[in-house]
């Protein structure tokens, strides 16, 4: 299932990073819902569902790690990105060789899919409730929507 996902992902066009990482955002929140019985409604009390999901998506031995980076990053990026108004934009992650997708708020880059990442590879010392907390207390209060 997970196979069929990411090509129908991969095979879209998107007109811009930004619509890419949605795509993706709204996919992991379908499969959280069929898949894992989570509900990822873009707030920042669906944080914690996600963690449980990586739990479980970790544990797997068929881990697509680039694809699941990719779905579960991104939608983690939406909830940050929607919650302070910000944007993706690709950029060298600091001491990084390579351009990766970040959320740009208030002047400061945050890193969602390596924070995914980090979280199926290094396990629950990165989890994602605690990175959220700290995010929030750093950037204050959310945008205004209007």
């Amino acid at each position: 299932m997970a196979s069929d996902l990411r090509k129908r992902l991969e095979s879209a066009a998107y007109p811009d990073l930004g619509a890419m990482m949605e795509g993706y955002a709204r996919a992991a929140a379908d499969l959280a819902k069929g898949e894992f019985k989570q509900k990822l409604d873009f707030t920042s009390e669906s944080i914690d569902g996600l963690d449980e999901i990586l739990v479980r998506v970790g544990e797997s031995p068929e881990l697509d790690l680039d694809f699941e980076v990719r779905l579960w990053g991104s939608y983690l990026g939406e909830v940050l990105r929607r919650r302070y108004a910000g944007g993706w934009e690709m950029t060298q992650y600091p001491g990084g060789a390579v351009a990766v997708p970040a959320v740009e708020v208030r002047g400061s880059r945050l890193f969602p899919l390596l924070k995914v990442y980090r979280r199926l590879t290094v396990g629950e010392e990165e989890d994602l409730g605690a990175f959220f907390t700290m995010v929030t207390e750093r950037l204050g209060k959310p945008a205004q929507v209007n």
